[in-house]
């Protein structure tokens, strides 16, 4: 069993920059592949961004990359989302999510073990 804690959302301009965190809790942090994924009103959830267990490898939908960073810290249990230049396209629940049985970066949702509740990203235009 793994429970996911993500926090940091809110309400942020167009440009504007927010971290996202998840804390993690109930099995070995290192041991699995950590992903993020968002949900808007009316759509289909998707694939944001993944990391590998230990933190080496990565990978983010095309319309994130160079404005949104993974990162792990292995020790605090916790897998970051760094969003920088955030557009009004980027507003959703946003959720971080636990693949126990890979140590590679996936962005397929049914991969993926444990979720977080979520938590809100809101850009203003």
């Amino acid at each position: 069993q793994v429970q996911l804690v993500e926090s940091g959302g809110g309400l942020v301009q167009t440009g504007g920059s927010l971290r996202l965190s998840c804390a993690a809790s109930g099995r070995t942090f290192s041991s699995y592949a950590m992903g993020w994924f968002r949900q808007a009103p009316a759509k289909e959830r998707e694939f944001v961004a993944a990391i590998s267990r230990g933190g080496l490898h990565t990978r983010y939908r095309d319309s994130v990359k160079d404005r949104f960073t993974i990162t792990r810290d292995n020790p605090e249990s916790t897998v970051y989302l760094q969003m920088n230049s955030l557009k009004p396209e980027d507003t959703a629940v946003y959720y971080c999510a636990a693949d126990l049985l890979a140590g590679a970066p996936s962005s397929s949702i049914s991969d993926y073990d444990y979720w977080g509740q979520g938590t809100q990203v809101t850009v203003s235009s």
